[in-house]
């Protein structure tokens, strides 16, 4: 027999059951004879919803033994049948969340007396078999077996299943109330909640709805998601104007600030990141599946295609604008590098790993920056591949206006000389073990490498530097232009009176680099960026764990369920799910 459980909230609780308590799983013959249908030598149970009588074409609504009044269930949910012998076999329904011992159940299965089957996430049983008499286990299987182990409770095979299902004209008002919620930062859900809330809809569609569903959904789901994101971008426009009015200074972005500023926009790429991932996934499977005679199919394809385009945008357009703010607050720090002393009286230079706090000064506006934006990739679960391009663009400008600001330095005033290039080189020495200890070592190193080399030739010893030729100091510092390797040498201080020996001037092969080159570097030669490859992150299996994610399957399927009663005449609708008092 079946021993029933009410639950209602995240937690089981105890209490009323709408069936009976000792319902015997082997049924007498007239209980077979309500079914419609022989099982030789075995008898069956079926738990669902039921129906109406009027269902549609006039087809009788399915027979069940047991009531079960709830969002999730459907209307046939699980057949339960016992033969002449044991063990007794449960079969899920298609699409039916069923638990058994706690893990979500797919196809039918063997059923021994103290398993718990858990019907969606409203109905929990342990089942017992009438004809093993008193001999039934001691311990029931989903108990611990490690002795002195707390056990995990009846809650423990109950975990909600991530499964949202919906008919095609529920999908608007669904897929709208997702990108909404997630829109204002509603529910407290994890990072990629909205991603897995989105999947499981794009799921449903792939395998329970017709085919040509899945290339419409993923259209308005797209178009969703675009219209929250430029919304989102043109509130943060507002708050952070490009043109501040004559007179009134701009007052620079604080690392807190802009981590609340761009944490909606980085969530979104996050999420958008790993739903693209995942569509291209289905849309795959769909076309593999097709009738590739189907003339509809290639219409299918192309609209997947426009959908996958809007969201590749979105990636795009996060990114960004996320690494414009993030630059635009650098701008105001970086002239500290080339400006501060890091030997400050009586000061010791910390060492690798060191934190924020024990760094010089005029490093930590800089650094802080570097560590918001660490901080904000991981918080929003970032796809590595995107928090490494992230971080590459932040280094990208850094060098560039570091070298730029370098180039600049030097044509006005002394600033070419041994004390002040080895000042530059501590600092950004100590910027790049700040860099290695956070795990971006790799990264910081190769995009700064124009500068560190710039920098490298500054510090050179005079009278070694007097000794160098052309061609060797062009060998030395490759990557520096001609341009920039005369302009750093026809500018460095040698002393009062003092020009640049004839051993420094360029050979006339690289006369004419030398008098047209740029001295600066630009900043429309960053990397481009490159969207991830490879399967989604998203975990749509096994019971749903994070407590805010499950409060939020609860209320979207309370809400499909409002939407499906609305529609039925008054005398035909159910309540509520009722929940149990504690």
């Amino acid at each position: 027999m079946l021993s029933g459980e009410r639950k209602e909230g995240g937690s089981p609780r105890f209490g009323k059951l709408h069936l009976p308590v000792g319902l015997w799983i082997n049924s007498p013959r007239k209980q077979l004879a309500k079914l419609g249908r022989r099982w030789p030598s075995a008898a069956s149970h079926v738990f669902g919803r039921g129906g109406n009588s009027s269902a549609r074409g006039g087809s009788p609504a399915p027979y069940v033994d047991t009531f079960l009044n709830a969002p999730d269930i459907l209307p046939r949910h699980c057949t339960v049948r016992a033969g002449p012998e044991p063990p007794a076999m449960v079969r899920p329904a298609r699409g039916a969340p069923v638990t058994h011992n706690g893990c979500l159940l797919l196809r039918e299965a063997e059923l021994h007396p103290g398993d718990l089957l858990g019907l969606g996430e409203h109905f929990l049983f342990m089942y017992k078999d009438p004809r093993a008499g008193g001999s039934g286990p001691a311990r029931p299987p989903w108990l611990p077996t490690r002795p002195g182990a707390t056990p995990p409770g009846p809650g423990w095979a109950f975990s909600c299943q991530p499964v949202l299902r919906f008919r095609p004209r529920e999908e608007e008002a669904l897929l709208g109330e997702i990108v909404r919620a997630a829109a204002a930062g509603a529910g407290d859900l994890p990072p990629l909640g909205p991603a897995t809330l989105l999947a499981l809809c794009v799921q449903h569609s792939s395998r329970e709805l017709e085919l040509g569903h899945l290339p419409r959904l993923l259209g308005r789901l797209a178009r969703l998601i675009k219209e929250a994101v430029w919304e989102k971008i043109k509130e943060i426009g507002d708050r952070q104007p490009e043109n501040h009015p004559e007179g009134v200074p701009e007052v620079p972005l604080t690392p807190e600030a802009v981590s609340v500023e761009l944490r909606p926009l980085m969530l979104w790429m996050a999420n958008t990141t790993e739903l693209l991932s995942f569509v291209q996934e289905k849309v795959l499977e769909m076309e593999k599946e097709a009738d590739q005679e189907d003339p509809q199919l290639c219409n299918d394809l192309e609209l997947c295609d426009e959908a996958m385009a809007l969201l590749d945008e979105v990636i795009m357009c996060t990114f960004q604008q996320s690494v414009y703010y993030l630059t635009k607050t650098l701008y105001s720090t970086l002239p500290a590098l080339l400006d501060s002393n890091p030997f400050t009286a009586g000061a010791e230079l910390p060492g690798p790993g060191a934190e924020l706090a024990a760094m010089p000064p005029g490093l930590r506006p800089t650094l802080g920056v570097f560590q918001a934006a660490l901080e904000l990739t991981s918080q929003c679960e970032l796809h590595p591949d995107l928090v490494s391009q992230t971080f590459g663009y932040l280094f990208f400008f850094s060098n560039a206006s570091l070298l730029n600001s370098l180039m600049e330095r030097g044509q006005g005033r002394p600033f070419y000389q041994w004390s002040r290039a080895v000042q530059i080189r501590t600092n950004l020495d100590l910027v790049l073990d700040w860099l290695q200890g956070a795990g971006l070592g790799d990264i910081a190193t190769e995009f700064f490498r124009k500068l560190s080399i710039a920098v490298n030739l500054l510090c050179v010893p005079r009278t070694s530097l007097l000794k160098a030729s052309w061609s060797s100091l062009r060998t030395d510092h490759p990557t520096l232009t001609p341009a920039q390797l005369h302009h750093l040498l026809s500018h460095y201080q040698l002393g009062p009176g003092r020009g640049p020996p004839p051993a420094w001037d360029p050979p006339p092969a690289e006369r004419d680099a030398v008098d047209t080159g740029d001295i600066f570097e630009s900043f429309s030669s960053h990397p481009p960026l490159i969207l991830p490859l490879g399967s989604s992150r998203l975990r749509l299996t096994g019971p749903v764990t994070d407590d805010a994610l499950h409060r939020e399957l609860r209320r979207l399927r309370h809400l499909l369920w409002d939407l499906e009663q609305q529609e039925l005449p008054a005398n035909h609708r159910h309540g509520p799910p009722v929940a149990t008092p504690p």
